[in-house]
């Protein structure tokens, strides 16, 4: 049992908060959540990359539940397109986890920040310069694989790679949001269940209960505002974000 008068609420404010402002980002365009505590609990506080992609996953149940039940009830999700997500997405997390508990996957990571980056300018130009034109994804299952691949092995990247790849190919974007950020529930239980398997179980108190309450606080506020924003914005938004995130990603990694 968690002994709430041993916790110190005080000396968890600021985690709260990033949980909150991350998710908020992530339940409204679909990325950035493990992005942003990634960089936060290895750029900053010195985590190795297995043990914070491990808490980042363990905090992604909570709020990816939620997130997940907040779109369902906005009819954010694209079903079909779900089930086409889920099964490739928990193969390619399982092993990226795997991957990043026995190997270090840092040399790829710097051609994936590059592209991702290319990708957000991309959306942001398309979002000023054409109207949105939508049209159903065809490259799903091997875009989910690698998609749960690079989510376990870097501590976020699901919502970077799949989100911006399924708008890319024409998907709607309140749809592509909600429905990627539907799986990624089912994503993020499997990969803890084998960060634990590899490293043991992990205290999920101090900074990872304050990441799970700001999230999940935030969590179906970022799904109305997902129902609520225009196709054009989203897809502005979503540009802005990914060149932002990735750009300073690649920063770090090259630094």
């Amino acid at each position: 049992m968690i002994d709430l008068a041993a916790i110190d609420f005080s000396a968890l404010l600021p985690f709260i908060l990033i949980g909150f402002a991350a998710q908020l980002v992530d339940g409204a365009l679909g990325m950035a959540f493990g992005v942003i505590c990634n960089t936060l609990l290895v750029a900053v506080l010195g985590v190795p990359p297995a043990t914070a992609s491990a808490r980042i996953h363990v905090v992604e149940i909570f709020t990816t539940g939620v997130s997940g039940l907040s779109h369902m009830f906005h009819r954010n999700i694209d079903w079909p397109l779900f089930f086409r997500l889920l099964v490739p997405g928990v193969i390619g997390g399982v092993i990226g986890a795997y991957v990043l508990s026995s190997l270090h996957a840092e040399v790829v990571k710097p051609f994936v920040l590059g592209y991702l980056v290319l990708i957000g300018i991309w959306l942001l130009i398309r979002g000023v310069l054409y109207p949105p034109k939508f049209s159903k994804p065809r490259v799903v299952g091997p875009l989910a694989v690698i998609g749960g691949f690079l989510d376990a092995a870097g501590g976020g990247g699901w919502g970077p790679v799949v989100t911006s790849n399924l708008l890319v190919q024409g998907g709607e974007p309140r749809k592509v949001v909600g429905t990627v950020n539907s799986v990624e529930f089912f994503l993020a239980v499997a990969v803890s269940l084998a960060f634990v398997w590899h490293l043991g179980i992990e205290d999920i108190l101090g900074p990872t209960l304050g990441l799970i309450i700001g999230g999940v606080v935030a969590a179906p506020i970022g799904a109305m505002m997902a129902k609520r924003f225009s196709p054009k914005v989203m897809l502005m938004l979503v540009g802005v974000v990914l060149t932002a995130t990735s750009a300073f990603g690649l920063y770090k990694a090259l630094a």
